[in-house]
């Protein structure tokens, strides 16, 4: 019997389980958001029967999570991608993830930042070779903006949220969790030695998940000279599996910065970070070692 057909057919979470609450399609889906597209992907990375992973496709194809899309006509072959409906799952990822982290693989304590040798640790620093499939976020302008500059070197630093006099953005007890403040002083240092990374040709990109006109304020207050994105729907942070934590029933990504070349492959990571402003120096330290 599935979930969909269960009596309670009222009950939302028993029928959204008759669609995603057989283990192997959450995982799908994670795959696919994450930017494997086709079966032997899919297959190689979960290590799945191919009977298993078809059924599976099929019925997220049948229940318009995901979509086929041709790729090959002799033999015809397909990818599957995320429709809006499957989009609707990502943030249903990340609070499973930020569960399994904090209750599973953690003691519970509410954190923005984790320990050197913790899996979620290990987990960021794996990011390195993977190529970055998200194109396109809001920036605090309000106009959708590729994540990847075009210049040589991408510096994309993901914080948990800044706030522009008043205080208005930061939920209370902000201050009392681990890692959430220094925003300001992480962007801020950016901001004085932003002709540094100019120089060396380097796109400096914020990210939090924060709305559009939040960081507007920020970036108008602080005076940023680069722009600020808006990941408000956890695209970006299901794609790359980035960390997060929830705050005030908000969905935060931790501090942690990543380093990209033009191709959208991540080079370098920064994680966990202990020191907002001594990590200016050091991303800027990898970027010129890594253009010799």
């Amino acid at each position: 019997m599935k979930y969909a057909d269960l009596a309670d057919a009222d009950c939302a979470i028993a029928q959204a389980l008759g669609v995603v609450g057989e283990w192997w399609s959450l995982l799908v889906v994670r795959d696919v958001a994450g930017g494997l597209h086709r079966f032997e992907e899919l297959q190689r990375e979960l290590g799945i029967s191919r009977k298993v992973l078809t059924q599976r496709l099929t019925t997220l194809v049948e229940h318009g999570v995901l979509e086929r899309r041709p790729y090959s006509a002799h033999p015809p072959r397909h990818e599957y991608h995320l429709t809006d409906k499957g989009r609707g799952l990502l943030p249903v990822l990340v609070a499973l993830q930020d569960w399994g982290t904090r209750h599973v693989l953690g003691d519970g304590s509410l954190t923005a930042t984790s320990a050197p040798t913790s899996p979620e640790a290990a987990r960021v620093q794996d990011l390195v070779g993977k190529r970055l499939e998200v194109t396109a976020l809001t920036a605090h302008t309000g106009v959708p903006v590729d994540p990847v500059g075009r210049s040589a070197w991408t510096v994309l630093y993901c914080f948990p949220g800044a706030d522009a006099p008043g205080g208005r953005f930061y939920p209370p007890g902000w201050g009392e969790i681990p890692g959430a403040a220094g925003c300001t002083l992480e962007s801020t240092t950016l901001r004085d030695r932003y002709a540094d990374f100019a120089a060396a040709g380097v796109t400096v990109h914020g990210v939090s998940t924060q709305r559009p006109d939040q960081l507007a304020a920020f970036a108008e207050h602080t005076g940023l000279p680069f722009e600020l994105l808006s990941d408000v729907d956890l695209e970006l942070a299901a794609s790359l599996r980035l960390p997060t934590f929830r705050a005030a029933g908000t969905d935060r990504l931790k501090r942690l910065t990543l380093l990209l070349d033009v191709g959208r492959v991540v080079r370098d990571v920064l994680f966990p970070i202990t020191d907002p402003a001594g990590s200016v120096d050091d991303v800027l330290a990898l970027v010129r070692a890594r253009s010799g």
